[in-house]
């Protein structure tokens, strides 16, 4: 399966309109928003645990990086609120579950392979000082890649020139990108060369970033 896998064209997708697919376990369902591979996949997704549900217990062997949106994510390691930003790189391994139910943003199979740093963090603990009506914190940052979150202001600005390619979520509020008013869970990706101009709208907007690393981006290997 492939979805929205030309990376060098720009992709907008306001989730809230996308059906929820099943996946291999029961109360588990998840919206695609880009994906090469079938089961096993390179993958960006939004996926939603029912109350009560789980998976089996798996190893990440292209690594997993998600966002909890909402409700309280959990595995053997602890509760993961919303809020919380997850690195679980390749071999490592849990069992997802959701006692109360949860909803996350979760990427597959995006990791340099030889990268080893597993950490959590609390995303609103990470930013810095105001500057423009936007607060920023880098989450993480390696030769490959930028991840950061900000916090903007109403009609503050958000921009990004940055090489590799930009890709964003929209964890609350509203941003408007060119032409494009992207509402909560929504998800844009910028191609290489193709700069970010965000505005956020009046209630301001919280955003998850990523760049530098769409000249990685493949299949996975098994």
């Amino acid at each position: 399966m492939t979805l929205n896998a030309d990376f060098l064209r720009k992709v907008v997708v306001q989730s809230d309109t996308l059906d929820w697919q099943p996946s291999p376990m029961t109360g588990v369902d998840r919206r695609m928003l880009d994906r090469i591979g079938d089961e096993v996949a390179r993958a960006t997704s939004i996926v939603r645990y029912a109350p009560g549900s789980a998976f089996s217990a798996h190893t990440h062997t292209g690594g997993e990086e998600f966002i909890v949106l909402d409700g309280v994510f959990q595995d053997e390691h602890g509760d993961f609120p919303a809020g919380t930003y997850v690195r679980n790189p390749p071999t490592t391994s849990h069992t997802p579950r959701s006692d109360k139910g949860c909803t996350i943003f979760v990427k597959l199979w995006q990791f340099d392979m030889g990268d080893r740093t597993q950490f959590r963090k609390t995303m609103v603990d990470e930013l810095a000082a105001p500057e423009g009506g936007v607060a920023t914190a880098t989450l993480y940052q390696d030769a490959r890649e930028t991840v950061t979150f900000h916090r903007l202001d109403a009609g503050a600005t958000l921009t990004s020139d940055a090489s590799g390619g930009i890709e964003a979520l929209v964890i609350d509020g509203a941003l408007t990108v060119d032409e494009d008013v992207l509402r909560r869970h929504a998800w844009v990706r910028l191609p290489e060369g193709m700069p970010l101009h965000a505005a956020a709208g009046p209630q301001g907007a919280q955003v998850w970033m990523k760049t530098g690393h769409l000249p990685y981006a493949q299949a996975p290997t098994v």
